[in-house]
Order: C-alpha cells, then sequence, then structure tokens
C-alpha cells in the first residue's frame, strides 16, 4: 500500500527540526567547523584594497578570467603564476542576519525531508520495518546533504578537510533524518 504524503507531515517537520537542532550542537557546542576558514596575516591591509574598490556583494575571482580561451595568453597565464589566485565572497556589510540565516537553514532542512518523503511515499510501502526505511533515507539523505560539497574542493579550491567535515555533517543529519522517518513510518 503506498504512503501519502500527509502520513508522513511529521517525520518531514521532526527531522527539519532535529537536523536543525543537530546543526546548532555542531556549530555551538562542537565548533569542529571553526577549523574551516583561516584569518589572513594581512587582513586590514586586504580589507583596505577592497573597500577601495567598493565591491558590492557577489563572488569574485582574481586573476579575473571571463573566458577559458583567455588562459593561454601569456599575460593572463603571467598573474596566474604570480598570484594570488583566490575566489572571494563579499557580503553586505555589518553582522551577518542570524535570524534570516538561522530560517534559510532550517526550511533547507524541511526541504530536504519533503523531498526524501516523496522519494520513500513512492519507494517504500505502509509497514515497512524500521530498518528498511532507515537504509533508504539514510542513503538518500547522505546524498542530499553531502554529494553537493564535493565540487567545492575539486573546483574552488576549498580545503578536503573541510569537505571531510562537511561529510561528517551529512552522516549526522542522515541519521538523524533516518531515524526520525524510521520512527514515524506509518504501519500497516
Amino acid at each position: 500500500m503506498p504512503v501519502s504524503m500527509m502520513d508522513i507531515w511529521l517525520a518531514i517537520l521532526l527531522a527539519g527540526v532535529f537536523c536543525w537542532i543537530a546543526s546548532a550542537i555542531i556549530h555551538m557546542v562542537l565548533k569542529y567547523h571553526n577549523a574551516d576558514m583561516n584569518s589572513l596575516s594581512n587582513e586590514d591591509s586586504v580589507s583596505n584594497a577592497l573597500r577601495e574598490g567598493n565591491p558590492s556583494p557577489g563572488l569574485y575571482h582574481m586573476p579575473f578570467c571571463g573566458d577559458m580561451s583567455e588562459m593561454g595568453k601569456p599575460e593572463v597565464q603571467e598573474k596566474f603564476n604570480k598570484g594570488p589566485v583566490a575566489m572571494v565572497t563579499i557580503f553586505p556589510n555589518g553582522l551577518p542576519p542570524m535570524g534570516k540565516l538561522l530560517v534559510q537553514q532550517f526550511l533547507f532542512f524541511v526541504i530536504v525531508s519533503a523531498l526524501l518523503a516523496y522519494v520513500m511515499s513512492m519507494s517504500v510501502s505502509v509497514g515497512a520495518d524500521y530498518m528498511s526505511v532507515f537504509r533508504q533515507a539514510f542513503v538518500m539523505a547522505f546524498i542530499a546533504y553531502g554529494m553537493g560539497g564535493l565540487p567545492f574542493s575539486i573546483w574552488y579550491g576549498h580545503p578536503w578537510s573541510n569537505c571531510l567535515r562537511f561529510l561528517l555533517d551529512a552522516v549526522i543529519y542522515a541519521g538523524v533524518t533516518a531515524g526520525t522517518f524510521a520512527w514515524l513510518w506509518p504501519a500497516a
């Protein structure tokens, strides 16, 4: 018998809540993501130089190369060889809007849970045993939470140690999500 999304709405919502709580514990108690970024030794000079350019919020690459065909030009190669080669994200000035960011993170967890529930509703029947639900939900949640970060280490220079920490997060979120869905899966 197929499972209706209405049958698992509580699992969707609670998985979002529990992942959000797990994220809070990861960032406020365990704090292993404090190692994700480093400080520049000349931060004030770099800040002053960026401020002079008055860049709007966005993602910037330096040296900038608007088309891959430019990579063959000696002057472009010289800029890359001379360095630094960097990606810079410019945020709006001021403190981060934590309320807005926390709501967006919660919505992210709920949306992932809703999409996972949709797939689960088509592939796992009412009354499935705990481990059957857990295994499928775990794999799908791990893919959703973990695989999207790999290209940032492959293409954007993020340290692989950062990637491993985000994969650890994905294991935690997948376990929380899978446990919630297996616990609340409709019985026959």
